[in-house]
């Protein structure tokens, strides 16, 4: 009996790029981005990239596009934070720096001005398409809730050493240094204890408010400096509990878990948002 196997087809090199980056717009006050969720480089830049590709995946925020369904205005980028890292400001965004980079040589130091150039005006492209959204937003609900979701490393010594202290960090940390507490603190306090309530394998997770970073990096920053308490702004940062950040395996029923207690969080910041009067 012969086998035969299907052809594998080749891959097609003068395919085009990948949109760098997806926005679907509903009407709703809840604004969730993962702008970090994104691994895929342009063809263009490749022949300048020197990371491997599992070293660039550590590094990157996978899968924290899996809970963007919270939300009403939803927005994944498709493209590696390391072509244009849309939580920095435009002269941080795109380096062949390694000091600016963890020490990791991530590109050619030769790469050329017109690529680096390409990248910084997809990185304009984003925040003048951010801005658009958030002020139609604002416009029709007068307060709107922009939720920026990330994840974090915890096994800094390798995939057999010991995972970092747990109590500095947290498996869900909160970052929401730019809030005015006055006006958000009941919202904050709320989403807090919904995703407390909600288990993480069997257990109530570690929950925490700014522990980990001293601030969101430049997109909350900046949303905030120019939107101010019309937009309460938090950052979410999970810890990698849910997939082996020195692999390339989910644990899917940790990720249902923290997408059950994400969905119930955000849901109880509806009705909290919506009790409130609009925004001056």
């Amino acid at each position: 009996m012969q086998n035969t196997t299907a052809d594998t087809p080749a891959p097609d090199h003068n395919a085009p790029d990948n949109a760098p980056w997806d926005m679907i717009v509903q009407s709703g006050p809840v604004m969730i981005t993962a702008i970090h969720a994104g691994h895929t480089i342009r063809k263009s830049l490749q022949p300048w990239l020197e990371l491997g590709e599992v070293d660039r995946l550590r590094e990157e925020d996978p899968l924290t596009d899996f809970f963007l369904s919270a939300g009403d205005t939803l927005f994944r980028a498709n493209r590696s934070r390391f072509e244009f890292d849309l939580n920095r400001s435009a002269d941080m965004a795109v380096t062949t720096d390694p000091d600016d980079t963890w020490g990791l040589k991530v590109w050619n130091p030769d790469m050329p001005q017109a690529e680096k150039d390409a990248s910084l005006a997809l990185h304009a492209e984003f925040y003048a398409a951010i801005r658009a959204r958030i002020e139609a937003m604002i416009a029709e609900h007068g307060r709107i809730l922009i939720l920026d979701l990330h994840s974090y490393n915890h096994r800094r010594d390798g995939p057999d050493g010991e995972p970092a202290s747990p109590k500095d960090n947290p498996d869900i940390d909160i970052g929401a240094t730019t809030m005015n507490k006055g006006v958000y603190g009941g919202l904050l306090d709320g989403f807090v204890q919904t995703l407390r309530a909600a288990p993480l394998r069997g257990r109530e997770p570690h929950v925490a408010v700014n522990v980990r970073w001293e601030d969101g990096g430049n997109f909350p920053e900046t949303m905030h400096a120019e939107y101010g308490d019309a937009a309460c702004i938090m950052t979410l940062e999970f810890k990698k509990v849910f997939m082996d950040e020195w692999g390339q395996s989910a644990d899917i029923l940790a990720m249902q878990d923290l997408r059950a207690g994400f969905l119930a969080a955000v849901e109880n910041a509806r009705r909290h948002l919506s009790q409130m009067p609009p925004a001056r």
